[in-house]
């Protein structure tokens, strides 16, 4: 018998390229990444995070977002800081 099982599976080969190079910079193989995902799921008897519907407000958001719509940059960590009013 056979130690190990065959797992085949389609995805776009965007997502596919992207989630490799973070694999990568992980130092992990997709075999591992694959691993990983599946002991989790046993441990938690479940998904690993949490899977919901966003609401309309973040729907717009995500939109925004990947028009690059009404983002706000910071010349640096101290300026992000000072506008969200969090003092050092």
């Amino acid at each position: 018998m056979s130690k190990t099982a065959m797992i085949r599976a389609r995805t776009e080969p965007a997502l596919k390229k992207e989630a490799e190079g973070i694999f990568k910079e992980l130092g992990i193989s997709n075999t591992e990444a694959i691993n990983l995902f599946y002991r989790q799921v046993a441990l938690r008897k479940g998904l690993p995070f949490e899977v919901k519907i966003p609401n309309k407000t973040t729907i717009e958001t995500f939109r925004k977002t990947d028009r690059r719509e009404d983002l706000t940059s910071f010349e640096s960590v101290d300026d992000l800081l000072k506008d969200l009013d969090i003092h050092k």
